[in-house]
């Protein structure tokens, strides 16, 4: 097989799935009739090392270092080492979902051998409650592999890690000197097996161009040696470098010594860049028309971007294709700390995005300069059902998450009412702004498209910091919104922050009181804090002065330049509620330790909180019942209803009642309205169904129903009968 086109995604990103950037590029190339391949290599990697074979290699490496060097845990492990060969095959292939019945052997916990991993599962029942066989297996499962890759980072690669690899090398980079000192050292343990691998597949492919995307910094190390290698092996194949590190870090690089490494590095959008460079590459284009990107020339960086070739628009982009991908062999792990973590690393998830860029924009934290996100540009619902299909019928799997920056409500109402009409059966989650669009009914429309979890930016819950931040909610507005998914039975997850510029002590403290009183009040089932950090490209980074934050170093290096180190001299000590915020966190997650005062989480003295003990519940019970406008949509999701028609008489008089049963997949559904209004009603449902392509207006439905000689549209609409109907699917947006 020979292919003009190679796509590389290097160790390590998920073990689970694999990360779209390629996928995203192949389906797009497709649309161009240009041919190409794509491989995970994390995947490929780990699994040559992770089995029967590879732990032998590696135990018999191990077996190199003196006993008495090696750690108590390490040790261990290596007196077990034939326990850990003859199992790690059934494991691999228990996680890969292939062998079932191993969870009864895991799952008793004397099958697997145990290293200190294992001393974490003392609280397995506070963690995961009445935990299912699989699931619990699967657990197990997963901290044998972390004690195998502790065992590997510290007798044979400092640098390994499941989810990224030399990551600390690449974080804040400022300078290439770290990162190319340790690419002129020997090949490691790992190295040898990534090389490999690659040289294997470039003998499959035999490509003009290895594209290599490089989403996080933990994949960056991995990259350079493949770089390193395919240049000094197969100097005729071109090297190219893109993805997601490359957008944030390297937009202003300047060290030649990385072009030792890549003979192009592409910026943003991938499919025009990437088009151009085959082009030229292929002898159809000139050097001028690149698009875009960093090369040498003449001996000197240069960065060229034609700007007559336009980015291609969504609609244009093709669908992301995921063959060449070994998708039978991703392995599905559990993390019991975070419920969204677990749905992010359970199962394969395919990855679709409904728009491009963001819709709000404003938030003073985030990289809004950067096309990546100010450029918002949204895809039809019909047209992301058509991909989801053609995903469908490609992996054979319906889950779905998409990677949007933020979803556009309209656009999720619209997908969630598509995938309803198609009668398609999936799962899908996405990240979202907690907006006050997501009302009662569409979160119940969410939920029955599939929908079950959302993940969102609470950030600081603060009023005051949340305005500077510019997020455009409230901490009231978050609890209702999340009421309303919590209630439709939709996961939601919430980022927090700490550290943002002129956050004071009390404002951590009483940011952390907020979220105790969500997750005491049901309606938040996961969350995660991050500390704020300043990067080039947003508000912050831009004008510091205009958030009372001091730059401590500016942007001055050759190499990876988006971080930068500040001090915030009005607000708190921020690091030092690291350890407290997480820790609560953690309980709070798990129902635990709900009433404890907030100053036990910390080891030093803080506030008192100022927030009222009551806020979340007020906040949640007093939402504002919105009066329902002309132009409000009316949408049925229900089966027609069973009617009849019933006489009641009370005190010698006699009148007709219409009796509407609705059965729904979970209840059944009973009004009793006057008869005439019933009929009508019945009638009226069949015409708002989801499956008509007519969609029905509240103004319309009055005229219909004042069209019919009925009286009193409102009395009857805004009564109780009718405004029970969305358990049985009516609901209005």
């Amino acid at each position: 097989m020979s292919v003009p086109v190679l796509l590389i995604t290097p160790p390590f990103t998920q073990l689970n799935t694999p990360y779209p950037a390629t996928a995203y590029l192949k389906g797009f190339l497709n649309t161009r009739n240009i041919q190409s391949y794509q491989a995970d290599l994390g995947i490929e990697v780990m699994l040559r090392i992770f089995s029967k074979s590879g732990l032998t290699k590696l135990f018999d490496h191990i077996g190199k270092i003196a006993p008495a060097e090696l750690s108590p845990n390490a040790f261990r492990m290596m007196t077990l080492r034939d326990e850990y060969i003859k199992t790690i095959d059934p494991v691999i292939a228990f996680l890969q979902g292939q062998r079932a019945t191993l969870a009864h052997l895991v799952s008793k916990r004397n099958f697997l051998p145990e290293a200190s991993r294992f001393q974490q599962l003392d609280d397995m029942v506070w963690a995961f409650g009445n935990m299912g066989t699989q699931d619990k297996a699967k657990h197990f499962a997963t901290m044998y592999l972390e004690d195998l890759s502790d065992l590997l980072k510290e007798c044979v690669d400092p640098h390994f890690g499941f989810s990224r690899y030399a990551e600390k090398l690449a974080r804040s980079a400022n300078s290439f000197d770290e990162l190319y000192t340790a690419l002129a050292a020997p090949f490691s343990y790992v190295d040898h097996i990534l090389i490999q691998h690659l040289d294997q597949l470039i003998e499959k492919t035999s490509p003009m161009l290895v594209a290599i995307s490089v989403p996080f910094p933990g994949n960056l190390y991995a990259a350079l040696r493949c770089g390193q290698y395919l240049k000094s092996r197969y100097p005729e194949a071109k090297v190219a470098m893109g993805g997601g590190f490359a957008n944030t870090e390297l937009r202003s690089l300047s060290d030649k010594r990385v072009f030792e490494f890549f003979d192009f590095i592409t910026l943003d959008d991938g499919e025009a860049p990437m088009e151009n460079l085959f082009r030229y590459l292929n002898g159809e284009s000139a050097f001028t028309n690149l698009k875009r990107t960093f090369t040498l020339n003449a001996g000197e960086i240069t960065y060229i971007n034609n700007k007559a070739c336009e980015d291609y628009k969504q609609g244009q982009v093709g669908t992301p294709d995921y063959s060449d991908f070994l998708l039978d062999q991703y392995i599905s792990a559990i993390e019991i700390v975070n419920p969204m973590h677990s749905l992010w690393s359970d199962g394969r998830w395919n990855k679709l995005t409904m728009a491009h860029g963001c819709y709000w924009g404003k938030c003073t934290f985030c990289d809004i300069s950067l096309d990546y996100i100010k450029l918002f540009e949204p895809v039809t619902a019909a047209l992301l059902c058509d991909r989801m299909e053609e995903m469908i019928a490609q992996t054979g799997e319906t889950g779905f998450h998409f990677v949007d920056e933020a979803a556009p409500p309209a656009l999720m109402r619209a997908l969630a009412l598509e995938i309803i009409k198609r009668n398609l059966v999936v799962s899908w989650w996405t990240n979202i702004r907690f907006e006050k669009s997501f009302t009662r009914d569409l979160c119940l429309l969410l939920k029955a498209s599939g929908c079950i979890g959302v993940s969102g930016g609470l950030e600081v819950a603060s009023d005051r910091l949340l305005a500077l931040i510019q997020k455009g909610i409230t901490v009231a507005q978050v609890a209702r919104v999340n009421k309303h998914f919590t209630e439709a039975g939709i996961m939601v997850h919430a980022y927090l922050m700490y550290g943002f510029p002129t956050q004071t002590a009390q404002e951590t403290i009483d940011s952390l009181e907020m979220v105790r009183q969500m997750f005491a009040a049901g309606i938040l089932q996961s969350a995660f804090w991050h500390q704020f950090t300043m990067t080039a490209h947003s508000p912050v980074g831009l004008e510091p002065e205009k958030y009372k934050v001091n730059k401590v170093t500016e942007l001055v290096g050759s190499f990876a330049n988006n971080d930068i180190e500040h001090q915030d001299p009005t607000g708190a000590d921020h690091e030092t509620f690291a350890f407290g915020l997480k820790k609560s966190l953690l309980n709070f997650m798990h129902g635990s330790c709900l009433d404890y005062p907030l100053q036990k989480w910390f080891d030093f003295k803080v506030p008192k909180t100022s927030v009222k003990p009551d806020y979340i519940q007020e906040a949640i019970m007093s939402e504002e019942i919105a009066n329902d406008k002309p132009t409000t949509k009316l949408t049925w999701l229900g089966k027609a209803p069973v009617l009849e028609v019933i006489t009641k008489s009370k005190k010698g008089n006699q009148w007709e009642l219409a009796s509407l049963t609705f059965e729904t997949p979970q209840e059944q559904v009973n009004i009793r309205v006057d008869s005439a209004q019933g009929q009508w009603l019945a009638k009226m449902l069949g015409e708002l169904s989801v499956h008509n392509s007519k969609a029905y207006t509240l103004g319309e439905v009055k005229q219909q129903y004042e069209a019919a000689g009925l009286e009193d549209f409102e009395l009857f609409w805004d009564n109780k009968p009718v405004n029970t109907l969305y358990k049985a699917g009516l609901l209005k947006f």
